[in-house]
């Protein structure tokens, strides 16, 4: 039996990146994913690929800073029996005193806001009903300083806090939470990031990427796939005893919670 079979799992920002292989790797252990971002063209492509491996799912758009758009994703979802909080943006890449204030106020509404407002429409069912998991995803950025990266690394840290608050809330009612601290993952994002990075330094991408990776014991980034792993364990009956937990899955370049 797969590790997910039976169950209703809702991920959101599953139209690429981290989300999207979460979403397909869920489906092929079993799920029905709820799959939400604000694209509706590049969910249909995740849904695609789930549909073309055997496996069933349910678009729906959907900005987390929208109060009235979470609201109704958790009416569609229907009785969930998993939230997979991944939708984040990589804001600005400056040093804090150029950061405009609409700039911290969109990083902090997409990437801590919004886990809130969605957690505040779905979680009253889990509750109610004694069971259930979270998966945060947040990112090694909010607990080892990367230049430039404050909106960022502000919003993800304060994941793991609430995190942390919510499992001590949820446990008595049988509803576990726990969040997944990714190192740099292998895409667009972290390239984009890079590139950033070494405009503002004077560097060459190369010269930045060589000196990240020469900072990681296993000497590499790690894959959205990678994470998908992760993500399926700690919703799975495999991690029933564990909650309240940040797992690193940083390729090393994290040691600690």
């Amino acid at each position: 039996m797969s590790a997910l079979e039976g169950r209703t799992a809702v991920v959101t920002g599953a139209s690429q990146g981290i989300g999207k292989a979460i979403a397909v790797r869920f489906a092929r252990e079993g799920a029905r994913v709820v799959l939400a971002a604000r694209s509706r063209e590049r969910l249909e492509e995740t849904a695609a690929e789930i549909e073309a491996a055997g496996g069933s799912s349910l678009v729906v758009p959907v900005d987390l800073r929208v109060a009235g758009d979470v609201e109704r994703l958790a009416a569609e979802a229907g009785e969930v029996d998993t939230i997979v909080a991944n939708s984040g943006i990589a804001g600005p890449t400056k040093e804090l005193w150029n950061v405009d204030p609409e700039e911290w106020e969109e990083t902090i509404a997409v990437n801590l806001t919004g886990t809130f407002l969605l957690f505040r429409a779905l979680l009253p069912a889990m509750v109610e009903r004694g069971s259930g998991s979270v998966v945060v995803v947040g990112s090694s950025a909010g607990k080892r300083p990367l230049w430039g990266r404050t909106p960022y690394a502000a919003g993800k840290l304060g994941l793991v806090g609430l995190v942390r608050t919510l499992a001590l809330e949820l446990g008595p009612h049988g509803v576990r939470a726990n969040l997944i601290s990714p190192g740099g993952v292998e895409g667009p994002r972290i390239e984009a990031v890079i590139h950033e990075q070494a405009r503002a330094g004077g560097t060459s991408y190369e010269a930045l990427y060589d000196d990240y990776v020469k900072n990681v014991p296993l000497r590499r980034l790690v894959t959205a796939d990678q994470i998908a792993d992760a993500a399926v364990f700690l919703a799975s009956d495999a991690s029933a005893s564990i909650t309240g937990e940040d797992l690193n899955v940083s390729a090393g370049f994290v040691m600690h919670g």
